[in-house]
């Protein structure tokens, strides 16, 4: 009988985590694609200088990494600060009573449909073994060697988006004033089949209608900032 190979499934903290921070550098790559695009065809709908362009893309650039930055750090730094506090709460708690936390632990199990005689024999065994590792796992969900580092998120985030936005501001620099919005119009559709298509694979997602949803979505943003870069320039002049 022949058998399906499936792909091997993340069970480990380590490999989801690193899916997470993957998944989260390529959601960060898009926000960079997507904002500095809309900016740099906006102003390129309302000048032919470069000088302005070049401005407001950098402008762009800088300041959605430093954002990204920000939003991540102190995100990221709430969500730390409220596991230690669990964690804190759950260590205390162990030594205070650890009694009832074993019965805690055992009870924890029996619900998940394992008998009153093995659901014991398990919290034993892995009270033997880390008590503290058990309960805040089973009862919190949470791997207190893994707690993600605010400053890494931090530049994780603002490396990515910054990553993401050199793409258009490449693109509408290099070539001549005719060709700029179509050319950049052009790479970044094609940059959002690349990401749509990554973060579904990432996230187990159906790759067609992510890809469709990015593209659309970018597209869009585009037309819309276009139509504005155009209306302004032209009351402008």
């Amino acid at each position: 009988m022949s058998t399906i190979a499936h792909p091997a499934e993340p069970h480990t903290g380590s490999v989801s985590s690193k899916l997470n921070w993957l998944r989260a550098g390529v959601l960060g790559a898009n926000d960079g694609i997507v904002s500095t695009a809309g900016i740099v065809v906006g102003v390129a709908a309302a000048t032919a200088s470069r000088t302005p362009i070049l401005t407001a893309g950098i402008a762009g650039l800088v300041a959605g990494a430093v954002s990204m930055a920000l939003g991540e750090y102190v995100s990221v730094s709430t969500q730390r600060d409220t596991e230690q506090a669990l964690l804190g709460k759950e260590r205390q708690e162990l030594h205070e009573d650890p009694a009832g936390e074993f019965e805690e632990l055992a009870a924890i199990y029996e619900g998940k449909g394992l008998s009153t005689a093995t659901a014991r024999t398990v919290a034993e065994e892995l009270t033997d073994h880390d008590a503290f590792a058990a309960h805040v796992e089973v009862e919190l969900g949470i791997d207190p060697t893994d707690l993600t580092n605010p400053w890494h998120a931090a530049l994780s985030s603002a490396l990515s988006f910054t990553v993401g936005a050199l793409l258009p501001l490449i693109a509408i620099l290099l070539p001549a004033m005719a060709f700029r919005i179509p050319v950049t119009v052009g790479a970044v559709l094609v940059a959002l089949v690349v990401t749509g298509a990554a973060s579904a694979a990432l996230g187990g997602a159906r790759k067609r209608r992510a890809i469709a949803r990015n593209v659309l979505g970018g597209a869009l943003a585009l037309a819309v900032t276009y139509a504005v870069g155009h209306l302004v320039g032209a009351v402008i002049a």
